[in-house]
């Protein structure tokens, strides 16, 4: 008997392994669509604002179904732990901020653990001691009371427009074809970005 994959499982999939990280996201994700009262967005009746491009980011797009592709998916580069999610259909907007004091505390025994893990010099013995840490913290991720995990906040938000599809030109130095709204001219006909000469004099 074939068994349908848990929205869990299909983020593993989807992202490749399992980190506290896509934890992190996934739990963000489900938070979210429990208070809007969404299912996953076929179109783009769901939007999403990250504002990092970490592994949760892969969490958000398969539990929510917000994509670049789409053009649902705004990504915002902050460095920080904070997604906004918007329902058009109920014309309502959610702010979640992930509470860093709680999931990263200071631990100078798994920082030292963690750098070498990933410097490659851990032996077999700390690699799993490492694994062991990470797995216990995706647990503590996916199952802590709301309230410690994050801040929830419904905000006023004004709603980009939906994704349009634009026609291509053909880029006259390079013969590349690309979106008419991202050409430039240059010496009078259509060019791309990376054949464009930008001019500045510090201004």
């Amino acid at each position: 008997m074939c068994m349908e994959k848990t929205p869990w499982e299909k983020a593993i999939e989807f992202h490749g392994h399992v980190c506290p990280g896509l934890a992190t996201g996934y739990r963000v994700s489900e938070i979210a669509l429990k208070h809007l009262a969404e299912l996953r967005s076929p179109d783009e009746e769901l939007l999403a604002i990250v504002e990092n491009d970490a592994c949760g980011v892969d969490a958000v797009m398969v539990m929510t179904g917000c994509t670049l592709g789409k053009g649902n998916l705004i990504y915002r580069d902050r460095g920080k732990q904070v997604y906004t999610f918007g329902s058009r259909n109920a014309n309502r907007a959610l702010r979640i901020s992930v509470n860093g004091a709680t999931l990263h505390k200071p631990n100078p025994e798994m920082a030292e653990l963690r750098s070498k893990v990933f410097g490659g010099t851990a032996t077999e013995e700390e690699k799993a001691k490492f694994q062991l840490a990470q797995g216990r913290r995706v647990e503590q991720i996916l199952h802590m009371p709301e309230e410690e995990f994050c801040k929830v906040e419904q905000i006023d938000f004004q709603f980009p427009s939906k994704a349009r599809i634009f026609p291509s030109v053909q880029c006259a130095r390079c013969g590349e074809y690309v979106m008419e709204p991202r050409s430039r001219v240059r010496d009078g006909e259509f060019v791309c970005l990376d054949c464009f000469e930008d001019y500045t004099r510090g201004w």
